[in-house]
């Protein structure tokens, strides 16, 4: 295990080198110091996608999910509440499949709600369907960031 690692800034993209022992310390951002942890899931677009896939040293756990879905809305509170619990040893996200179709295709997303595990830039791990917290926390758990 490395002694530092990188964590994209939820509000400027920046990428952040941060020791391991500060993670658990409510850290900010170098550049735009804002907290680099936000207690939501990110809004992943075209734009944003490949720097939090790519130069996050933390797992990103993606909900594909689109604004007239019921099961995803649904689970929405669930995986909200789950980014305040996980962070800082995830990274939640989610992408509107509406909003992103080029996303969705790259992935073959074919049902929503899906959920994606990434890490090191590699998908891990996949889930179809509405979860509850318990369970939804319960499928993330052995990914999670481990110092």
């Amino acid at each position: 295990m490395t002694e530092s690692l990188h964590v994209v800034c939820p509000h400027c993209a920046a990428v952040n080198r941060l020791p391991n022992q500060k993670l658990g310390e409510s850290p900010t951002c170098g550049q735009c110091k804002q907290a680099l942890f936000i207690g939501e899931p990110l809004e992943l677009t075209a734009s944003n996608f490949e720097r939090n896939l790519g130069r996050n040293d933390l797992p990103l756990v993606i909900d594909f999910w689109a604004p007239w879905c019921g099961p995803c809305r649904s689970m929405a509170p669930d995986f909200h509440q789950a980014a305040i619990d996980l962070e800082p040893f995830a990274r939640l996200a989610k992408v509107n499949t509406e909003d992103e179709q080029q996303l969705a295709a790259r992935f073959n997303i074919r049902s929503i709600p899906t959920l994606a595990i990434f890490k090191e830039g590699r998908e891990i791990a996949r889930q179809s369907g509405a979860l509850d917290l318990g369970t939804l926390k319960r499928w993330i758990q052995p990914h999670l960031y481990r110092t």
